[in-house]
This record gives C-alpha cells, structure tokens and sequence, in this order.
C-alpha cells in the first residue's frame, strides 16, 4: 500500500515508507492518540510495551504526511497464504483528525482488497471511538475478548 491518495481539506495526504528515523515520532504518536484507551481497557501503556507495538510488523509501516508534516501512521500487510491484509494500525495526530484521512485509507485499503477478492481484518480496543468507523465502512464483529474486538471486511 505504498500508493494511496487521500485529500484533506483539499490537500493530498502521502504515504512514505516509515524508517527507523521515525521510530520516536511514532512512540509520541501512539502515546498522544492511543494512552487514554489502553488505560480504559486496562492495558499496558509503559515505554516497553508502547515500543514492541510500534515495532511489531514495522516493514509495514507508513508515515502519513500532509504538506511535508507527518500527521500520523498507517501500517498495514499482506498475508498471500489467506488473501487477507492485516490493518494493524491507524494512527492520526488529533490535530488531524475529523478531516476524513482515516476513512479515506480505509476505503482505498478496500477498494484494493475487492478488486483482488481480499478480506481486510483488524483489531480494535472496545473503548476506542475508530470502531465506529470501522462498523460503518463495513467490517463485521468476528470475535471479542474482554478488551478488542477483531474485525473484518469481506470482498
């Protein structure tokens, strides 16, 4: 998902590929947007914890930029063995957020897994207000635990 357009306030929203020099920009991102619902679910928010999460599947792992600033990140892959890309996660910078760049990614990311008959699954914290969004472009509830909910698209 190197390629995707998505305009905010009449402005195009770019993908780049996230590199090692963004690692710390990112702990800040995932601790600015996601720290209050990790604590509502009572998961853990420590410096390790927060880092292993940004770490984990990073080669998929992009920085949104809007007018050469990053405003957040999309980090997605593909598995071929099940057709199926993972959303691991979506993150947008809450000065960013509401102008349409988070639904404008989800819906290019399924638009590309209909036209290769792809499923598109994600999880998702129960207290976070993005599942929302998720229910509205179409995911279903596949399973719950206590603290997520897994989702997922079909084509």
């Amino acid at each position: 998902m190197d390629k995707v357009t998505v305009f905010a306030n009449d402005a195009e929203v770019q993908l780049r590929k996230a590199t090692s020099e963004d690692v710390e920009y990112l702990m800040r991102l995932r601790d600015l947007t996601m720290t209050p619902y990790l604590k509502q679910a009572q998961m853990d928010t420590d410096y390790k914890s927060m880092r292993q999460r940004v770490m984990y599947h990073f080669e998929g792992a992009h920085i949104l930029v809007l007018k050469d600033l990053p405003v957040g990140l999309f980090k997605v892959v593909f598995n071929q063995a099940e057709n199926l890309w993972n959303l691991i996660q979506v993150q947008i910078h809450p000065k960013y957020q509401g102008l349409g760049i988070g639904g404008g990614l989800l819906d290019s990311l399924l638009s590309k897994a209909k036209s290769t008959g792809a499923c598109v699954e994600l999880s998702v914290i129960k207290t976070n207000p993005a599942y929302r969004l998720y229910r509205r472009k179409g995911f279903e509830l596949v399973k719950s635990t206590e603290q997520e909910c897994i989702l997922r698209a079909y084509p």
